[in-house]
């Protein structure tokens, strides 16, 4: 008798520690998320003690192709809607597509002084080198590109453009000085390590918006942990932290 008792407490502490152990996900994410979802996520955890969120930043064109190639995420949050209504499409997705923030593009350098910068400002023979995203990788790429050809000054600075791979590796770019000047999101230029540069905001009536939209994915479809992180993102709590880092709210 005494060793059935034992067993029945070996089992009960067994299915305790598994209950505590909780859930886990993996999410990919757009670079210009990194310091916003890093304290969404952060607050997200707060509120579903024992559980885990892996937080992988690239570009968005770049995440949704390690996702077609079999790349296990729960949830892709990208820098545009059109990335994730691919795989919705082509059948990698687990749910509908979701707009969780706006975002906005900036002009920012850390050698010329915000009063001084300008698009029109790009042309002139002091400025070498313009840091823009892929525009086929990162949609605030795309943004930047579609900004200079609607003031037709894509052919007048098209030599002097230098792409990063992501929009993060463009802020990079501008930060170190291998560009004069960059194309950078609103959320990065409000990052403390590039505090020492200033912006523009860049015209919104000159691209696409900057909608961002999430979708969780198949390997998320059956963890309720997916869906639970995929709301907080359009909580109150999650909303406030986004609007801190340069996003604004999809809400009307």
């Amino acid at each position: 008798m005494k060793s059935i008792r034992t067993l029945f407490a070996v089992l009960a502490l067994s299915v305790a520690s598994f209950v505590q152990a909780g859930d886990k996900i993996t999410v990919a994410a757009a670079a210009s998320l990194k310091n916003a979802l890093t304290e969404v996520s952060e607050a997200f955890k707060k509120a579903h003690p024992g559980n885990e969120v892996a937080l992988a930043f690239t570009s968005s064109g770049k995440a949704l192709s390690q996702i077609q190639q079999g790349a296990p995420y729960d949830i892709f949050l990208s820098a545009d809607m059109e990335f994730p209504e691919q795989l919705v499409k082509t059948g990698f997705a687990a749910s509908e597509v979701k707009t969780y923030a706006l975002g906005h593009l900036v002009l920012w350098s850390s050698s010329i002084d915000a009063k001084h910068l300008s698009l029109e400002g790009l042309t002139d023979p002091k400025v070498q080198r313009i840091a823009i995203a892929n525009p086929k990788l990162a949609p605030y790429g795309k943004r930047a590109e579609e900004t200079l050809k609607a003031k037709g000054l894509w052919s007048k600075v098209e030599s002097k453009l230098v792409y990063g791979e992501s929009i993060s590796q463009t802020a990079q770019f501008a930060l170190t000085g291998n560009a004069q000047v960059g194309f950078v999101a609103l959320s990065l230029a409000l990052s403390p390590e590039m505090a020492k540069g200033s912006y523009i905001p860049v015209p919104e009536n000159l691209h696409q918006p900057l909608a961002q939209g999430y979708v969780i994915l198949k390997p998320g479809a059956n963890r309720p942990l997916a869906k639970q992180f995929g709301d907080f993102l359009l909580s109150r709590p999650a909303q406030a932290i986004f609007s801190r880092h340069g996003f604004s709210s999809p809400r009307k």
